[in-house]
């Protein structure tokens, strides 16, 4: 198998020092206010971001240990495959956020609707451009009974 390396451009600064208790999605992290810090080599990239509304992170979840293939995720009672969730503890643990661009200054973006660690490293920014979704019928399988609970839902300590 073929090893893969990314080196962080960032970290990523939240109200948010342990697992439990955090928002599980941007949805249930409205109003929540964080910073992201680019590294000083990497501001340049920074360029023309600020006009746009919102940003997709990308991060290493540095806290997830091991992972299962078959979990029971935060808004439902059943067990179910790890790709068909969005449980951080993977085998790749990779995170992905879109979030609320308030400012750029320099290279620190204010970002709002943060669901995310302090002290998580970024690996990449990407701007959100919703003309490159599809625009299609969207099914959400198993999560369609339960897709409102995820604004009040909060992290517990089942994927340490």
């Amino acid at each position: 198998m073929t090893t893969i390396t990314y080196t962080p451009i960032g970290i990523i600064h939240s109200p948010f020092t342990e697992i439990e208790g955090m928002p599980i999605q941007p949805t249930g992290a409205v109003g929540i206010l964080g910073q992201v810090e680019i590294y000083s080599e990497f501001q340049a990239g920074l360029t023309d971001l600020d006009g746009f509304s919102h940003i997709i992170l990308l991060y290493h979840l540095h806290r997830s240990e091991s992972f299962k293939l078959c979990v029971t995720p935060f808004l439902d009672d059943q067990p179910r495959g790890l790709f068909a969730t969005r449980a951080p503890r993977r085998p790749n643990p990779i995170g992905l956020s879109v979030v609320r661009l308030v400012r750029c200054d320099g290279h620190i973006l204010h970002i709002e609707g943060v669901d995310i660690l302090d002290g998580t490293p970024l690996l990449d920014i990407k701007p959100y451009i919703p003309t490159f979704e599809p625009e299609e019928t969207i099914r959400t399988g198993w999560m369609e009974k339960s897709r409102r609970a995820v604004e009040k839902k909060r992290s517990d300590d089942r994927f340490r």
